[in-house]
């Protein structure tokens, strides 16, 4: 079969992290999340995919190649133009990225599945295809219910009793929607899609095309089923999709590393006594760190491949990035450490000149700080912006 995968959005709820590196490769658990989708379209005999790029194009296609490694055969539709020499980002939306690629090359010849690039899911897609062609339909969307104060995260589907789309609301509030079953942003659609699908211009699936097909009161399903489903919507999700992973809620997420105690995750190349520590499970140390004795690491927490965590040095409920060298006297605390910046649990984000820290944090390889070279100061990092204590 063939599919797409949507890639090429800018991730603006994402942000910073979004700054150097695309939504779709973002890391969960080391792993970036459009490699488990692909991997997933795979095992589903999904095997000729197109993925619609924009924003840091690069990073994907560099990443991904042609495919073979997953025993696929990718190809990309860049969103985009070259002006004074430089690739400027230009999305077209979902549907009309779609509407770029057939009309380049007639590629959606057949049932096509097309799926968001930033979401893990364990969904049995070989059945959702079933249930398309058994409901002979234009399109369907696979939908999942959600509790009642989630609604406005995502589009409410309202269907009939023989799962007939009648109304599809993008994102409305809470006191609008109209059911509590939502689009998962995976689609099946025939080719006759095109008729609805304007060409040359931008076009959403969401708040375009699937109004406009209930408008033109085409057969057009919604079929629920039962999967998880890790959506990376925004910058706090980051933190709730690994938090929920360590803690056991998503059963067959593959964690990275060997179990060495129960709940502490360790991989290769990596120096690392838990009992000269204190740990407390959940924790993964990834490849190539070194941890300290005497450092504490209280989880759910997650240490990237090539860290450093010196003695005293404690971390409590965080993740923290590849390729960072913390101090014996940083205190860590429910934090996302990326690069330059630290991003609580609920998304406030500051960078280390903000918060004091350069001095705190290192690049690993060059044992040089991330911004720039200050001493001689202790830093707290607490879960709340207000409470930053500098000591001597």
């Amino acid at each position: 079969m063939k599919g797409m995968i949507l890639a090429a959005g800018k991730g603006t709820r994402v942000k910073p992290i979004t700054q150097t590196i695309p939504k779709p490769m973002i890391p969960i658990l080391g792993k970036p999340v459009m490699e488990s989708m692909i991997q997933l379209f795979a095992s589903h005999s999904i095997d000729k995919i197109v993925v619609n790029t924009s924003h840091l194009a690069e990073v994907i296609e560099n990443y991904f190649g042609d495919g073979h490694h997953f025993n696929v055969q990718l190809s990309y539709s860049y969103e985009g133009e070259m002006k004074d020499g430089k690739f400027i980002s230009k999305a077209l939306g979902s549907a009309g990225g779609m509407r770029k690629i057939q009309d380049f090359s007639g590629f959606f010849d057949e049932t096509f599945v097309v799926v968001c690039g930033d979401a893990w899911i364990d969904l049995d897609l070989t059945e959702a295809v079933k249930r398309h062609k058994e409901k002979g339909g234009i399109a369907t969307i696979v939908t999942r219910n959600v509790d009642i104060s989630e609604v406005s995260k995502y589009g409410v589907v309202v269907a009939d009793d023989y799962g007939r789309v009648t109304s599809f609301q993008e994102k409305p509030s809470e006191e609008e929607a109209l059911s509590t079953e939502i689009n998962t942003g995976i689609y099946i659609f025939e080719p006759a899609i095109f008729d609805f699908i304007p060409s040359g211009q931008e076009f959403d699936i969401g708040s375009e095309l699937f109004p406009a097909l209930v408008d033109n009161d085409v057969r057009f399903y919604a079929t629920n089923m039962d999967f998880q489903w890790l959506d990376v919507g925004n910058i706090s999700d980051i933190w709730g999709v690994t938090s929920e992973i360590l803690h056991g809620k998503v059963p067959g997420y593959p964690i990275p590393g060997t179990q060495v105690k129960p709940g502490i995750w360790v991989g290769i190349n990596t120096v690392f006594d838990p009992d000269s520590c204190n740990i407390t499970p959940p924790v993964i140390v990834s490849s190539g760190c070194e941890i300290q004795a005497g450092a504490v690491i209280t989880g759910p927490a997650v240490i990237g491949a090539n860290c450093k965590v010196e003695t005293n040095a404690v971390i409590n409920k965080s993740l923290v990035s590849d390729y960072i060298h913390i101090s014996g006297s940083a205190f860590v605390e429910n934090k996302t450490v990326f690069g330059d910046y630290f991003i609580s649990h609920d998304g406030y984000t500051q960078s280390l000149i903000e918060m004091d820290a350069i001095h705190m944090l290192k690049d690993r390889r060059t044992s040089q700080p991330l911004l720039s070279h200050h001493q001689g100061q202790g830093v707290f990092f607490s879960h709340k912006p207000e409470e930053v204590t500098v000591t001597k």
